[in-house]
């Protein structure tokens, strides 16, 4: 029985998205939260580093050295470079570098709603290739719509809008399943992106993927209501002039930024309406009654809420902790994997 515990213990959850990846551990909650970066060397093709400290070199690296995301959009860009990175974050919490859990794991993955068979089979193989001895495979939305408490095997409609960094997933929920949704390419790397072309546009500054990010978190918002009195409306940015090339400061401000988020934003609204024109009439009133709750690290996008609520008529709430619900509940599918095997939607 001791070892059966044992085996069971190590299971694992893992929330494998475009910007972080985290990992949750049976019995033990969350453990690690670190960048999907991995730094390479381009002529031997040795790993240099990997996660936190791989993400301190984006854009600092010299010729021979690659640094980048191997997961683009939710998926696999980099089968090498992902089956690297879990191998690496999958011995950092066991502690065991260099060989795999004793007793292999059974590992839950979160994947996009709209990803293909072969997108499937791929994450399935890099994980299996990292040390797992069964791989199961939930949703994105369903996983965060767990990791939110939303009671998605009642036969009540839940829906839940989750802002990754690579994909947006927007899924109505019953009964364990998916009723309706929608996979949207366009998530936390599309506003930053955004931002940079803004930047470049009014003030002719390059900048880097971070400093886009950073531009995001302080002065970012989606509603021109959305800032507090004493919060900041501006902001100092350094970069590269984009003619004489030489390092120059720009003063960014909080209106550059909404009009650069327009688009995108309106891309999720839009999204977010589909899904709703899809769902049944009495699961809509369930909707109505419980709103939509927004999780994923682009659920702190001031007046995200505030603007979602405007354009769909429905009360609209940001989780708490949204930046953990998918890895929470792709916990709570390890910590009851019985209860909750409806809601996988591969295993192998």
């Amino acid at each position: 029985m001791a070892s059966t515990q044992a085996r069971r213990g190590q299971d694992i959850g893992i929330d494998l998205g475009t910007a972080n990846t985290l990992v949750y551990l049976r019995g033990k909650g969350i453990v690690l939260n670190e960048p999907s970066v991995v730094a390479m060397d381009k002529r031997t093709g040795e790993v240099l580093s990997v996660g936190a400290e791989a993400k301190r070199t984006l854009g600092r690296t010299p010729g021979d050295i690659v640094a980048g995301r191997p997961l683009q959009d939710g998926v696999i860009a980099d089968f090498e470079g992902t089956r690297h990175l879990l191998r690496h974050l999958l011995a950092k919490v066991t502690g065991k570098p260099g060989r795999f859990f004793g007793p292999k794991p059974r590992v839950v993955v979160c994947v996009p709603s709209g990803i293909t068979g072969v997108e499937r089979r791929a994450v399935i193989e890099a994980v299996s290739s990292a040390g797992a001895r069964s791989v199961h495979l939930i949703e994105e939305p369903m996983a965060a719509a767990i990791g939110a408490g939303l009671p998605v095997q009642e036969p009540t409609g839940s829906m839940v809008v989750d802002i990754g960094g690579g994909t947006t997933e927007v899924a109505v929920l019953s009964m364990g399943g998916i009723v309706a949704a929608q996979s949207l390419r366009c998530a936390g790397d599309r506003l930053d992106a955004a931002i940079i072309r803004q930047v470049k546009k009014d003030h002719g500054l390059l900048i880097g993927e971070r400093t886009a990010e950073e531009i995001k978190l302080v002065i970012g918002s989606a509603d021109p209501d959305a800032f507090e009195p004493e919060e900041p409306t501006e902001v100092e940015v350094r970069g590269r002039d984009a003619v004489q090339g030489l390092p120059r400061t720009a003063v960014v401000t909080a209106e550059q930024v909404r009009a650069a988020l327009d688009e995108p934003v309106d891309e999720i609204v839009a999204a977010v309406k589909l899904t709703l024109d899809e769902v049944p009439p009495e699961l809509s009133g369930d909707v109505m009654g419980q709103g939509i709750t927004l999780t994923g690290g682009g659920a702190l996008l001031r007046g995200l809420s505030r603007r979602l609520s405007r354009e769909t008529g429905l009360p609209v709430r940001v989780a708490e902790n949204p930046l953990d619900c998918v890895a929470v509940g792709s916990g709570q599918c390890v910590e009851e994997v019985e209860a909750l095997r409806r809601v996988f939607s591969v295993s192998a």
